[in-house]
């Protein structure tokens, strides 16, 4: 889990030595949800019951799992946190959702996100939304400018008046790591627009 760097040693540590562990809590949940999706997509695996795992700590995180398509949850890590009073949250959390949604049980929502979920080549790769900027809330740190010129495409710019980030639509990917790296929110997903027609969306909101 770390390295010490004044005597190379990691945690925990028994008489100087430690060992490789297991990885639980919400960090994992990405993780989780990427191979139950692989098992649900899975032909041999298509109708076999899955029990959802890994990071779950809100009821956000069991009706992920839901519908996904897990048809029941497991909980430790959560447990260990906050005792086992989390399972009534969770479950308040949950029967709330479902109820405002117009769900008459947890049934009805299993699997419901899966078939949103594509492979790469069936994605509609004919677009691109461009981001948005919001400049009453930039507060003109130039992260998004510098992080697109380093690590990006070089599509942004920034204005030497205002300190604000103005768009190269000509050069812009529409990848969003400017949206990523923005402090402050003032950048948000543009319309989806067919490519060839570059545009971009700058109105303030």
């Amino acid at each position: 889990m770390n390295i010490h760097l004044d005597d190379f040693t990691s945690e925990p540590k028994v008489d100087g030595k430690s060992s490789v562990g297991g990885y639980s809590g919400k960090t994992v949940k990405p993780i989780a949800l990427r191979f139950i999706h692989d098992m649900l997509k899975y032909p041999y695996l298509k109708n076999t019951p899955i029990s959802g795992m890994g990071g779950i700590e809100t009821w956000r995180d069991a009706a992920e799992f839901i519908a996904l398509g897990c048809a029941n949850l497991q909980v430790t890590t959560s447990v260990m946190q906050y005792a086992y009073r989390i399972i009534d949250d969770l479950k308040e959390g949950l029967s709330s959702y479902l109820g405002d949604n117009g769900f008459g049980s947890v049934q009805e929502m299993v699997g419901l996100a899966l078939p949103n979920l594509v492979p790469t080549e069936e994605l509609n790769r004919h677009s691109i939304s461009y981001p948005k900027f919001d400049r009453s809330q930039c507060i003109g740190c130039g992260r998004c400018y510098l992080s697109c010129s380093d690590g990006g495409h070089q599509a942004l710019e920034m204005d030497k008046a205002s300190r604000k980030p103005r768009l190269n639509p000509k050069i812009c990917v529409g990848c969003h790591l400017c949206i990523l790296v923005c402090p402050s929110g003032a950048i948000s997903p543009g319309k989806r627009i067919e490519a060839g027609f570059a545009q971009i969306f700058t109105k303030e909101v």
